[in-house]
């Protein structure tokens, strides 16, 4: 293999991007991916193991990886966090009683080493449901302003209509982009 090719394949590497796509069980996120991949959403079943899907946004191949969230899985969110380079956190804002479950939930994972420096999107999901909580109630219950360890966004969004969906992972990727280093 000659240097061009060795060089190439590491600029091809460096324009993809892995995000993890958590959150609480019946949060939601099997349904943003269907949604942003075009997938029909009409049958979805909670995910026990992990997805993978791959989607080209801004220039960059985008590996999401949506992991379950019952609690019986969470303990192995672990294995997935080499290369981390982003993390959508999926909350459904009509789910008052788990808010504080999701909140501790989200500030272990936030600890972890191998996720420092991982830009966050946290997608405010089911806007579409009567109670459900704004992005600035639930920035509070998540008492994200405590965190100062990772770059992070709050999105109002639907995965039934869509709203917001490509707005809030276009913003992760260009947070991501912004703090990467690229050969032109």
């Amino acid at each position: 293999m000659g240097l061009l090719s060795i060089i190439r394949k590491v600029k091809q590497k460096e324009r993809e991007l892995r995000v993890l796509v958590l959150g609480l069980d019946n949060a939601g996120k099997t349904t943003i991916m269907k949604r942003l991949s075009g997938e029909p959403i009409d049958t979805v079943s909670p995910t026990l193991g992990f997805n993978i899907s791959t989607l080209t946004l801004d220039g960059y191949a985008v590996n999401f990886w949506d992991v379950g969230g019952q609690r019986t899985i969470r303990p192995y969110w672990r294995n997935y966090f080499e290369q981390t380079d982003g993390i959508i956190w999926v909350v459904d804002s009509a789910d008052r009683m788990r808010l504080d479950d999701c909140r501790k939930e989200l500030m272990a994972l936030l600890k972890e080493d191998r996720l420092a420096g991982a830009s966050l999107l946290v997608l405010a999901n089911k806007q579409d449901i009567d109670g459900a909580l704004s992005c600035e109630e639930i920035r509070g219950r998540l008492e994200l302003d405590k965190m100062a360890t990772h770059h992070c966004e709050v999105r109002a969004c639907s995965a039934v209509s869509g709203e917001n969906l490509l707005e809030g992972t276009q913003w992760l990727v260009a947070d991501i982009a912004a703090h990467m280093y690229l050969f032109s």
